[in-house]
């Protein structure tokens, strides 16, 4: 997220929490993609992290992107810390300087992909006098979490201090992991409910298709998805498969009674962020904060509050897909293309609901739990994810080609989904590739990930 919202409006009613939500509805005609990814900056010539400071460091490469794209810099007490596009993009920069495009709400795949590639483009012009690459890796390979830099960004100060009296790993989500989301948009309520229910059934099909962070201190893990499993110990209060979507009668309502239930981590009044970490939203409502008694809700606390929750799908204005291990451009754009093909069209929505109806909830916390391990040969109801997810993958290709949008090639979005199509004939992860690669071509060492596993 590259910059917090900032309406003033006060709140003071729980209606008006729940109305907040619903102002997200669109027409289906003009239900948009937003495509976000971050990827992991290095200095090519040493292998090691990007600190913040330096004349080649985060913030001169921000300071060159600027200048690149023309995009507008955001500051945070004196720092820049990301930019923002006139056409709704953002660059931000994630606790350990993960570089993070949050794409423009776009009609297509094809305008994602390309929006995708003239970001790469820039990215690459502005990091090449500074000798830095990205890598297409969903963890840092090597750098313990003591040598990864910090970032110097107001929020992210707070959630660092909050993250370990809640769990073990929130740091190393912090600090070593890349991720990519699809957001997608919803026109009712009902509509947003059936939509929350299918992606995050199947969010666990995701992991295991993109599951591509198989090595941790220089080292293999023993996961294909240390990313997601780096999020089962992070902060169970926000985290997870959100149970209360599957129950009757879901809706906005049982969304922001959760919210409610979440403790906070700041308010932000001007330019500056209080630590309320632990604090409860409704107090903040009533006036009650003891952190800052007297004081009370707005909007964009309540939107600042709304995007600190992390269920595997998160329900902003929006829905956000976030099961899913960074990979390379094509990665990324099949990411898009899975969510939209099996999202977007009625038909293959009612068949994604279908493909995980069976499953008990007991069921969808296992696969969770044990997809970050076994990726496509987690079992489940007596199947294998892999079988389960060819079948999810041709529901997402009937809801593209019923869709029909085409580039100036005349090409429909099916073809975005090629990648992870390869991935399940083959019943092999990207992450079990690279442990291949460890264990044979690169002599168990992870330092050839720096030249093989980059954008």
């Amino acid at each position: 997220m590259a910059r917090d919202t900032s309406d003033t409006t006060p709140l003071t009613t729980r209606a008006e929490l729940i109305a907040w939500f619903a102002e997200g509805e669109k027409p289906r005609d003009q239900f948009a993609i937003g495509t976000e990814h971050e990827k992991i900056p290095f200095y090519r010539e040493s292998r090691g992290p990007v600190p913040y400071a330096g004349e080649h460091g985060i913030r001169a490469l921000l300071e060159d992107l600027a200048r690149e794209t023309g995009w507008e810099p955001i500051v945070d007490t004196g720092n820049i810390i990301g930019l923002a596009g006139a056409e709704g993009g953002a660059i931000s920069i994630e606790p350990g300087g993960q570089f993070e495009l949050s794409g423009a709400p776009l009609p297509d795949v094809h305008a994602t992909a390309r929006e995708l590639q003239m970001h790469l483009d820039a990215a690459a012009r502005a990091a090449e006098p500074h000798g830095i690459g990205f890598l297409t890796l969903g963890m840092s390979p090597k750098w313990t979490r003591e040598e990864t830099p910090v970032m110097p960004k107001s929020r992210y100060r707070i959630m660092a201090g909050y993250m370990p009296k809640v769990g073990t790993l929130g740091l190393d989500m912090m600090l070593r992991t890349a991720t990519v989301q699809v957001n997608v948009d919803f026109c009712s309520e009902a509509d947003m409910a059936r939509k929350m229910r299918a992606s995050l059934a199947l969010q666990p099909v995701a992991t295991a298709l993109f599951a591509n962070s198989p090595f941790t201190d220089g080292r293999p893990n023993g996961f294909l998805s240390r990313r997601s499993e780096i999020w089962r110990d992070t902060d169970g209060d926000r985290t997870g498969m959100l149970p209360e979507a599957f129950q009757p009668g879901f809706g906005y309502e049982t969304y922001v009674d959760w919210l409610l239930d979440m403790p906070m981590y700041f308010v932000k009044r001007g330019d500056t962020y209080h630590d309320v970490s632990g604090a409860s939203f409704r107090d903040l409502m009533a006036g009650k904060l003891p952190q800052l008694p007297g004081e009370y809700a707005t909007v964009s606390d309540w939107a600042n509050h709304a995007s600190t929750a992390f269920p595997e799908v998160r329900l902003k204005r929006f829905l956000e897909m976030r099961g899913s291990d960074v990979g390379g451009p094509a990665m990324i754009a099949a990411q898009a293309a899975f969510w939209t093909g099996l999202l977007y069209d009625e038909g293959a929505l009612d068949a994604a609901l279908d493909l995980a109806k069976g499953w008990s909830e007991a069921e969808r916390e296992a696969v969770r739990a044990t997809v970050p391990r076994l990726g496509l040969a987690t079992p489940v109801a007596g199947r294998s994810l892999g079988q389960v997810a060819a079948e999810a993958l041709a529901i997402a290709r009937s809801g593209l080609q019923a869709r029909a949008r085409r580039d100036a090639a005349g090409r429909d979005e099916t073809a975005y989904l090629q990648p992870l199509e390869a991935i399940v004939a083959a019943g092999r992860t990207h992450a079990e590739d690279r442990l291949a690669d460890y264990e044979g071509a690169w002599r168990r060492s992870v330092a050839p990930a720096f030249e093989t596993c980059v954008f």
